[in-house]
């Protein structure tokens, strides 16, 4: 946890809760979202509607970015994830207000390496945990794979800067510098 400052408050640990709701569209030895729930590191949502009852969802498809704004709707009804084709998440998507998009990120998930933008669900769920200042907590699912700590490395410019503003219009001011 930060203070405003971005300093770390040293002793207070507050952990996210995290939920998945997946479609089971992806192969399931490569699907990080089952991994997460598997290791218990995230709860399963069985029903869609349970997208929108609490927290943040995070969905490309929404018209706000994550910021650190959003800490306490999130720590309060947790961080939510959809393990989908994204293809068709416009659709599926469209419908929650409490939707959040992450900002400008590099994958480094073996499928996608390098690619911006192309986040397993694990990664989305790290990101988002970073910019709410749950550092301890993201890099503690990350390291559920052997290329996750590698994630964060390689995105932990762009993570202290996201996280360290103050609303979505700075996150998207700071996105800009990595277009």
């Amino acid at each position: 946890m930060r203070h405003q400052d971005g300093q770390k408050v040293p002793g207070k640990v507050v952990t996210m809760d995290l939920y998945i709701y997946d479609y089971e569209e992806c192969d399931p030895k490569k699907c990080t979202a089952r991994r997460l729930i598997k290791k218990r590191s995230a709860k399963k949502l069985r029903r869609s509607s349970e997208l929108g009852k609490a927290g943040i969802l995070l969905t490309p498809t929404a018209k706000i970015a994550l910021s650190p704004a959003d800490r306490e709707t999130a720590a309060k009804g947790g961080l939510r994830a959809v393990d989908c084709t994204w293809t068709e998440a416009d659709e599926r998507l469209k419908y929650y207000k409490n939707g959040r998009a992450l900002p400008y990120l590099v994958a480094a998930n073996p499928v996608n390496y390098g690619r911006p933008m192309k986040l397993t669900t694990a990664e989305a769920l790290a990101a988002a945990l970073f910019i709410l200042g749950e550092e301890e907590q993201a890099e503690k699912i990350m390291s559920e794979f052997k290329w996750g700590i590698h994630f964060i490395e390689l995105n932990r410019e762009p993570l202290e800067r996201y996280g360290q503003a103050a609303n979505s219009t700075e996150v998207v001011n700071i996105q800009k510098d990595y277009l």
